[in-house]
């Protein structure tokens, strides 16, 4: 049987393991070519999208903060790949570039995406973004938990030893853990200490689960934390266990119950990068292994029930955002929270019947190549056995 097709509770470990392998290496693939078709060389960044148009797929816009996460990708593969990526180019120059174009109004994420690719390549403008981040007081500031998270990410997940600040780091980890929820496992959407909206502080997506995850896995191995490694793993946990009856990573959760609020959209950078690198790098901290889980993350994508077929267009070479409900603006979920806000209880009943969940998001963007890259480098292989 086909493992496409066959059930991946039905398989052994080493079937798992080999069907990984296989939908990993596509991925890579995949994501590379498409990398080719978002960079700009002559700006040195990548797009924002490639968005189907009535004139076919289109390059739009240019973001840095995209760049910097194709390069956070970049880091851990061979030269060879680097440079199909970037048409010949210098990653240490497209970096020198990405800090270059960092000012007093960047925002958190912007410069802790770049001070992160920049430790990743042990960059000699490192200590430069590292003085960026101090300015902007990850810390304290009103930013949101994915945000904070990257920043922890930025300073722990690599070793550079000239852009360094353990204090910092310490201090950010204190931070996301005083915005987990330890009765639902759940992280806020933003900081407990932020300014989160009335109507929606209840309400975490999928990104405030990962990105958190990862960050404290990091941390752990950097400061031997435990009680940064026992959130992320509580946390993991969670997220596996409210996993879709397909695989599927939901989006909007209640913090306060740790139920589902809304499961739609569905993104495909959950289900093939997001998900997994935040479940390996969980992996390497604790040992705790979610294969099952990547692995019916990763079916999903290869066939998605919702839409009889797959994200991943083999025509186009690209694998689209997201399979989403056919509604008017984001009229489900932000009923679903206002709902929710009423009585936790609370539901907005037949949206499925009403507004199905068959609508195809035709856009890819590359951050989300940029961290397939990521998940699938040799960063998360596991260690060789000795004898």
């Amino acid at each position: 049987m086909n493992t496409a097709t066959q059930p991946l509770t039905h398989m052994a470990v080493t079937e798992l393991d080999s069907y990984i392998t296989q939908q990993a290496s596509q991925l890579c693939e995949v994501a590379v070519r498409s990398l080719v078709r978002m960079y700009d060389p002559q700006n040195r960044t990548f797009c924002h999208c490639i968005r189907r148009t009535g004139q076919g797929d289109q390059v739009e816009g240019t973001s840095t903060r995209y760049a910097a996460t194709v390069l956070i990708g970049l880091a851990e593969h061979p030269d060879a790949l680097v440079n199909e990526v970037l048409l010949g180019q210098s990653a240490d120059e497209l970096c020198s570039s990405l800090i270059a174009r960092l000012s007093n109004d960047s925002e958190l994420g912007e410069i802790a995406l770049t001070l992160w690719a920049a430790r990743a390549m042990n960059h000699v403008d490192a200590p430069k973004a590292l003085d960026m981040l101090r300015r902007v007081k990850p810390q304290s500031c009103n930013a949101p938990t994915v945000e904070v998270a990257w920043a922890l990410s930025a300073l722990v997940a690599d070793d550079c030893e000239s852009a360094r600040d353990d204090e910092l780091a310490k201090q950010i980890a204190d931070r996301l853990l005083r915005s987990f929820n330890g009765d639902t496992a759940l992280f806020s959407h933003v900081p407990l200490d932020a300014n989160p909206s009335a109507m929606r502080a209840h309400v975490a997506c999928f990104a405030d689960l990962v990105y958190p995850i990862q960050a404290l896995s990091f941390y752990y191995r950097f400061a031997k934390d435990s009680e940064a490694l026992a959130a992320a793993t509580r946390c993991g946990q969670r997220m596996c266990d409210g996993q879709g009856p397909q695989g599927q990573w939901w989006w909007h959760h209640d913090v306060r119950t740790g139920r589902c609020l809304e499961e739609y959209p569905v993104y495909s950078v959950h289900q093939d990068s997001m998900a997994p690198m935040a479940l390996l790098a969980l992996k390497q901290a604790s040992g705790v292994c979610h294969g099952d889980a990547i692995a019916r993350g990763l079916q999903w994508l290869e066939d998605s029930p919702e839409i009889g077929g797959s994200l991943f267009d083999k025509d186009a070479d690209l694998i689209w955002r997201k399979v989403a409900r056919r509604e008017p603006g984001k009229l489900v979920r932000g009923l679903q929270a206002t709902a929710s806000k009423v009585h936790p209880s609370l539901r907005v009943p037949a949206a499925n019947t009403i507004f199905p969940p068959t609508y195809i998001d035709y856009e890819t963007r590359p951050y989300h190549m940029g961290w397939i890259l990521y998940a699938w480098s040799d960063r998360f292989a596991p260690a060789p056995k000795t004898t």
